[in-house]
């Protein structure tokens, strides 16, 4: 039985305290704002809602490997790390006085390469390359860009759904976003684009491909890239369905509680897909041993 000696733990944390005072006052003065003003603003928003779940996975994701960070020998690089964080903290005033959120957000990702870097150096930047790099998957797009990304999916989930249910036979045609099946009008809304599902999915397959793919680089790749066919196929297929369900059996059978579950159905069917190419890609690309040396232990 290991015996642990609580005192001198609680010693070395409050060293490790004082030590990285001034780093974390710094961090967290900015950090906090940011937190609260997002968390009273735009993630109240249903599109923004998973991130909470995102900010708790990243705190999780750093500490997780904190004493393996620890470990790591002290060769902090300060003129490099300020060259950044000088820009940088500029960036994110711009940001935050502008309420421009990309360039606040985004900020982060270069403040804390900055921190570490005083803290520890290059080598402690490259041991937690992907907690630093899954911060994007907080960064909100602009709205123009979303606009633009809407557009062009709910165009080519129209056009795919309308040449596949043509194809089987049935009375469709398509003027822009808009179906026409039999009776009906059907319209794809922005929530049917998959802009959403797909944006998931890629943080699905990113996360999913750091921890427990061990297949080697490609194999990893493949994982990741594949999430936005799947989505996009997912998607097309959730709209076939609810177009069906409005031919068959009228226009309410297409809408409400339909509609939402078909959304969460088909991205459960997706999440599947990316664990079964997975397994799939396991019999022809050998694991590679030492692969797990960047998953959490």
């Amino acid at each position: 039985m290991k015996v642990v000696d609580m005192q001198h733990t609680g010693w070395e944390m409050g060293h490790m305290l004082r030590e990285r005072l001034p780093l974390l006052v710094g961090l967290f003065s900015l950090l906090l704002p940011t937190i609260y003003s997002l968390s009273t603003g735009l993630w109240q928003e249903t599109e923004h809602a998973h991130s909470f779940a995102l900010l708790a996975l990243l705190a999780w994701m750093f500490w997780q490997k904190w004493s393996a960070y620890e470990a790591i020998d002290k060769k902090p690089h300060y003129g490099l790390a300020f060259l950044l964080l000088i820009p940088t903290l500029a960036a994110y005033v711009l940001g935050r006085s502008q309420d421009i959120v990309m360039l606040e957000v985004g900020a982060f990702i270069s403040i804390l390469i900055s921190l570490i870097l005083i803290d520890r150096g290059w080598r402690a930047v490259r041991f937690y390359w992907f907690p630093l790099f899954f911060i994007v998957f907080l960064i909100p797009l602009p709205s123009a860009v979303v606009d633009l990304l809407t557009g062009a999916l709910k165009n080519q989930v129209s056009a795919v759904a309308e040449m596949i249910l043509y194809n089987a036979g049935y009375p469709i045609a398509r003027t822009g976003v808009v179906l026409s099946v039999g009776q009906y009008q059907l319209l794809v809304a922005d929530a049917c684009s998959g802009l959403n599902s797909m944006f998931s999915l890629l943080t699905v397959g990113c996360l999913y491909a750091y921890l427990v793919g061990d297949g080697g680089k490609l194999r990893n790749a493949i994982l990741v890239f594949a999430a936005l066919p799947i989505a996009f196929a997912a998607n097309v297929i959730r709209v076939m369905a609810l177009i069906l369900l409005t031919y068959h059996f009228g226009a309410e059978a297409g809408q409400g509680f339909a509609h939402d579950f078909a959304g969460i159905l088909l991205f459960a069917v997706a999440l599947v897909a990316i664990f079964a190419l997975d397994k799939f890609l396991g019999l022809f690309l050998k694991k590679s041993m030492g692969q797990n040396e960047q998953a959490f232990a």
